[in-house]
């Protein structure tokens, strides 16, 4: 039994194989296992996700991210000497200006600049913040986002170490709106073909936006969950979304969630203004066992680290004990983990 009190990261540890952290996607999208568990009895069936619908009903709502992924990791040289630099642009806290990490850190002294794709992005480090990430302001002769796109990589997270031929291939079909720092990996799964059959069988799709922060990847160090404090996150909900998701919450139907950004932003804004009602902000909450759901009735989401913040947000939903059981099953049925493994829904 969880001590929702004293719940330690520990708890949330569980043993995984290397060979199980998936490094490439599988083709086509929609080709991943699907686990599919019983919120109320943890009763588990496998499936895959091409069968997603076999679980959806007429009248159910999917929220889904349509936030895009930054090619945020540039590689660039010192204006002075020449010698390297790597950036990963973290959030937009300008026009021009980034809050950034960087290495080697120690090269990026206040007023140092650098170039990068042959001078098509130039900055300037204009502050360094208590974390150790610095403010850079850039320049550039063209739109930025073009220069970023021809010059930038992927942020693929660090368990993933083999090379990405195609960038879209970390982006949702549905992606809009630029400026995550990873991927919302649970609409990986979704094709343009299924996202129609989803909607003709009489399933509303909305979108949502929260900006996904690398604070994703960060672990939680306090052996203590309640001492960990959450990264910030910028969220949107359009008007359409609400009004859908209120209709749907009045007419006795299901809000699934695509993801737990999907999740964190519902959440977010009925937890501020106790509806659901057009909005954009910042968020840093923190769902965790003990947390009383206000909007989901569902989850589709991936396989998350061990000790993650994304595994006791599934804990909170489903579950600790069901959650740990599903994860136990899926690797001993040799389930893919993390970005570009497989999916499970939780309904």
């Amino acid at each position: 039994m969880l001590d929702l009190k004293n719940m330690k990261k520990s708890d949330f540890y569980y043993e995984l194989p290397q060979e199980l952290i998936a490094q490439k996607p599988v083709e086509p999208r929609n080709a991943s296992r699907l686990l599919k568990v019983d919120r109320n009895t943890g009763d588990i069936e496998h499936n895959h996700f091409y069968n997603l619908c076999d679980y959806l009903k007429k009248g159910d709502l999917l929220v889904l991210n349509d936030s895009r992924v930054l090619p945020a990791r540039i590689y660039g040289e010192k204006s002075d000497n020449g010698s390297f630099i790597e950036f990963l642009l973290v959030e937009q806290r300008g026009n021009l200006e980034w809050e950034i990490l960087c290495r080697p850190g120690k090269k990026a002294k206040i007023g140092t600049e650098f170039v990068f794709g042959g001078g098509k992005l130039k900055a300037v480090i204009t502050d360094i913040l208590e974390d150790g990430n610095r403010i850079a302001r850039f320049e550039c002769e063209d739109n930025f986002f073009s220069a970023l796109d021809e010059i930038g990589q992927m942020p693929l997270p660090p368990y993933i170490t083999e090379k990405l031929e195609d960038k879209e291939r970390y982006q949702t079909v549905y992606s809009n709106e630029l400026g995550s720092s990873a991927a919302p990996t649970a609409g990986l799964h979704f094709t343009k073909e299924m996202l129609k059959d989803i909607e003709d069988m009489g399933v509303n799709i909305a979108y949502v936006t929260l900006h996904v922060g690398l604070g994703t990847f960060r672990p939680v160090k306090e052996d203590k969950v309640l001492d960990h404090k959450m990264h910030r996150e910028h969220y949107e909900i359009p008007k359409r979304t609400a009004d859908l998701i209120n209709q749907t919450k009045n007419n006795g139907g299901r809000v699934i969630a695509v993801g737990t950004t999907s999740c964190r932003t519902l959440e977010s804004v009925a937890t501020f203004y106790n509806e659901i009602k057009p909005c954009d902000g910042y968020t840093d909450i923190f769902i965790y066992p003990g947390y009383k759901f206000k909007v989901l009735d569902g989850l589709i989401t991936n396989f998350h680290l061990p000790e993650s913040t994304l595994i006791m947000l599934v804990s909170a939903f489903l579950g600790y004990e069901n959650t740990i059981n599903a994860y136990n099953e899926a690797v001993k049925e040799k389930y893919r983990f993390f970005s570009f493994g497989d999916s499970m829904i939780v309904i």
